[in-house]
């Protein structure tokens, strides 16, 4: 304790300081449940000698959660055994290091195993040693119409290759891919220059908004999809109907094996402005 080094008791510096030795006593275990004034912490730091501002981080630091505490400690550890790494390879040497096991134990020490910085079973794992998942990047593969069938084509790209890549952090399915809308038949849904995600791995349901890609001309279009059969439920589709959300652009019914494939949309982004 800094005021035992100092050679004062607890009166004395109470007294220095003016304040009561009750109130300073508990300043000093942690038990005051109030905050002692910034001029009584200056005070204290003056008459032990202390740097300014050293009492406060460490009253923080005493009251700061555990895990927090165990996370620096860790750091601390490892930056030391670095320091020592550096300082063993420039002394001795890496084959030395290697030969007395001090080489395998400072690495353990700079990449701690899941059990536990120390090596100890059940000790809490690093914050920093859970996995980070990053957003998936979709290829942005051409356009789609939001009105009017039109030529698509991927620009001769293999399969999940693309000029440019959009971020997704809700999207997991690796075949997803991105298209601009062109037109205004999906409006208010969805505006021209959006950018939608499709997914193929999504099963696509009666009135899911789709893109649709036709086996003729190789055709796209992007319309929400409604299934239509002669039968009863359960019976094949025989029919699609692609209904635009824009009431100025009529619906269409083709032929189910008129269309090659459909994707159903998982989300779309919107420029601000």
């Amino acid at each position: 304790m800094q005021r035992s080094m100092r050679g004062l008791s607890l009166q004395e510096l109470a007294e220095a300081v003016g304040c009561g030795k009750s109130y300073l006593s508990q300043i000093e275990t942690g038990t005051n449940a109030g905050t002692p004034a910034a001029t009584l912490i200056t005070a204290i730091e003056h008459h032990l000698a202390m740097r300014p501002g050293d009492l406060a981080e460490r009253s923080a630091w005493r009251s700061a959660p555990e895990p927090i505490k165990q996370h620096v400690s860790r750091m601390a550890q490892r930056d030391r055994a670095a320091q020592q790494l550096a300082l063993f390879l420039r002394e001795r040497g890496l084959d030395a290091l290697y030969r007395s096991g001090e080489l395998g134990a400072l690495v353990d020490q700079l990449a701690p195993s899941a059990e536990g910085a120390a090596g100890t079973p059940g000790a809490a794992p690093p914050l920093d040693a859970a996995p980070v998942e990053l957003p998936m990047e979709v290829p942005l593969i051409n356009s789609v119409a939001a009105g009017y069938p039109r030529a698509f084509t991927d620009l001769g790209y293999p399969a999940r290759v693309a000029d440019q890549y959009v971020r997704s952090p809700d999207v997991r399915d690796p075949d997803a891919f991105a298209c601009r809308v062109v037109g205004d038949s999906m409006e208010p849904d969805y505006r021209e220059g959006d950018v939608v995600i499709f997914s193929p791995a999504k099963a696509v349901k009666d009135g899911v908004d789709c893109f649709v890609r036709f086996e003729r001309d190789e055709e796209s279009t992007f319309k929400r999809v409604y299934f239509q059969r002669d039968g009863g439920e359960g019976s094949p589709v025989a029919r699609l109907r692609l209904q635009p959300l824009n009431g100025k652009y009529p619906a269409r019914t083709v032929a189910r094996e008129d269309v090659a494939g459909m994707y159903a949309a998982v989300s779309v982004t919107r420029a601000i402005g």
